[in-house]
């Protein structure tokens, strides 16, 4: 019985996908890798090429950017895999992760929407855009467990893939 780990998601298998690896025995994390070149544009790049009129809110203007790994995650129902981003990306290229840290919940993985395919959401804050190339290391993932209140009470099963357990 598989406890946790990865695999490819269908649309990647044919593309040279690897699954995540530690870098060390020591590392916590387990290094991902973009599955595609993607151009992370700088926000205020966004922000000043576009007309800001009253009509026009800023939020729309400086959107991040969804980053595909071509990967997706099995593990406990007790458990789940925390996204980080890697310490040199807001040092050295100015990314940052949108959201903060990603949240992989157990029940992510093969869900209908997306296979449970798992993408870094990222903002770049610095002046120019940064180019990601397939195969290059974007963040790490980390599985850990998480405890239960004594009055837990969830609000159903997962309906859909990226930010369907958000019932706003």
């Amino acid at each position: 019985m598989k406890k946790r780990g990865f695999e490819v998601v269908t649309a990647y298998q044919n593309k040279e996908i690897e699954v995540p690896k530690r870098a060390t025995h020591q590392a916590a994390g387990y290094d991902f890798a973009a599955a595609e070149d993607m151009v992370i544009p700088s926000i205020w790049k966004q922000w000043f090429s576009r007309r800001i009129g009253a009509e026009q809110k800023i939020e729309k203007a400086i959107k991040p950017v969804l980053v595909p790994t071509g990967i997706k995650a099995y593990m406990g129902e007790e458990e789940f895999l925390q996204l980080a981003n890697r310490s040199s990306n807001p040092l050295k290229r100015f990314l940052v992760l949108s959201n903060g840290v990603g949240v992989i919940d157990s029940d992510y993985y093969n869900n209908p929407a997306n296979e449970g395919h798992i993408m870094f959401q990222f903002t770049n804050v610095g002046l120019k855009d940064v180019q990601i190339k397939k195969g290059e290391k974007i963040g790490q993932g980390i599985f850990l467990p998480f405890l239960k209140a004594d009055q837990d009470e969830s609000l159903g099963e997962r309906t859909g893939g990226f930010g369907s357990s958000n019932q706003e």
